[in-house]
């Protein structure tokens, strides 16, 4: 056996044994902890409530198993089973060009995956949401979502890719270089397009009319010394009936955008707190910091698959057969179908910057708006959503990006 074959092996059943280990903790402590509401909400969420979301907690945790399980089965499948040797075969007696045959293994291969996702997808939306009183979509929504989010990844990934094998086939060994600039130039292309072009095909978008909650927000946004190119509601409601509410774009695209839900259940001063929340975020640079993050991170990436291609025993090990190496599109799809296996232990760094931003931007929505009006929102979107006050830790700190409710509402109430 290859090295690199029991290493991957080895990462793989330890992932998942750990996505289980996690998520059957979760199950336990919720369950331990759900006859009790916790001394800081049982003002305000009823022991109903509290059933409720442990229920819809554990049931949506329960759902993630058969998708760590079919994900672990396909990934042995694709590579040391023989799966994409047989995808990359039946293409070869279509494509000689090495570009096209390579966009088309990638792109085939994606397209599998996604269609075995499908089915846990129509559960968690039509068994489970629909159980708990959360889903608005028809069948035939669901579909024609799915429709959509295939044609924008062909129509906006397809030139993506074509342009990756194209420069890893023709720019010498630096190639990584030009496909890093080529990436963060996407990414930055579909952050500029996202509010007015992408968004606009799933939802609608319509100005905030309630002049006085406009008004406010105005002075909140002066205040903070935010622009914006517009303030707007989504028909969330249409799919759900969770609530949100969000900025999205950059520079003169920025707007930001309130699920209608969540204009419907709030009062406007726990509204401008949930909005000077958000602007937290912005006034503290959450997410360039991100951006520049991710874009560092992902040179690291495009250098380290300049290695790996170039090694036999990559591909040997991964249990593909290639004619020759460097076989970049084979390289590309295996690189980040393996990745997310051996960067897995590190999800809780992640979770942990993410949720110092969470507190950041809490403080400065102490500072501009009111703490108290912050947590009576949250402790509203707490129980409108179902989700559980009573998390295990542990799974908390490996996977949420913001802070359990009890620590979140007590940082709080520290700023009152």
């Amino acid at each position: 056996m290859q090295p690199l074959t029991l290493i991957f092996i080895t990462a793989l059943v330890l992932m998942t044994l750990i996505q289980v280990w996690l998520s059957s903790r979760h199950i336990r402590h919720i369950r331990a902890h759900q006859d009790k509401v916790p001394e800081n909400f049982s003002s305000q969420i009823s022991l109903a409530d509290h059933h409720k979301a442990a229920n819809y907690t554990c049931a949506k945790t329960r759902a993630g198993y058969p998708g760590i399980f079919l994900h672990t089965v396909l990934l042995l499948i694709l590579t040391l089973g023989g799966g994409l040797n047989a995808i990359s075969g039946f293409w070869t007696d279509w494509f000689t060009n090495p570009i096209f045959h390579g966009m088309a293994l990638i792109i085939s291969t994606f397209l599998i995956m996604g269609l075995a996702e499908i089915p846990m997808s129509y559960y968690r939306t039509f068994v489970i949401e629909e159980q708990f009183g959360f889903n608005k979509m028809t069948r035939g929504m669901f579909f024609a979502d799915l429709i959509k989010q295939a044609t924008l990844m062909l129509l906006l990934g397809a030139p993506l890719l074509f342009g990756i094998l194209w420069l890893m086939e023709k720019m010498g060994e630096n190639w990584w270089l030009y496909a890093w600039a080529a990436w963060i130039t996407f990414n930055l292309f579909l952050l500029a397009i996202f509010p007015t072009w992408i968004a606009p095909l799933f939802n609608k978008f319509t100005p905030l009319e309630d002049a006085a909650l406009k008004t406010r927000i105005e002075q909140l946004l002066k205040k903070c010394g935010f622009k914006s190119s517009g303030l707007f509601v989504m028909d969330g409601s249409r799919r759900s009936n969770h609530g949100n509410a969000y900025f999205t774009g950059f520079g003169k695209t920025k707007r930001i955008v309130f699920f209608d839900t969540l204009l419907s259940r709030l009062t406007p001063s726990e509204i401008e707190a949930v909005l000077a929340h958000e602007l937290g975020h912005f006034k503290h640079r959450h997410v360039i910091k991100h951006i520049i993050v991710s874009f560092i991170m992902s040179l690291a990436f495009f250098w380290l698959l300049g290695y790996l291609m170039n090694q036999v025993w990559f591909y040997q090990g991964l249990g593909v057969t290639v004619a020759d190496v460097p076989a970049t599109a084979m390289a590309l799809l295996l690189f980040f179908l393996v990745m997310p296996v051996f960067t897995f232990l590190f999800h809780p760094i992640s979770s942990i910057y993410s949720r110092k931003h969470e507190f950041e931007a809490d403080a400065y929505a102490a500072q501009n708006a009111s703490a108290d009006d912050l947590i009576r929102a949250l402790v509203k979107l707490y129980q409108d959503n179902a989700a559980t006050l009573t998390p295990d830790p542990l799974h908390s700190t490996f996977y949420d990006s913001h802070p359990p409710a009890a620590i979140r509402v007590a940082h709080l109430q520290n700023q009152t």
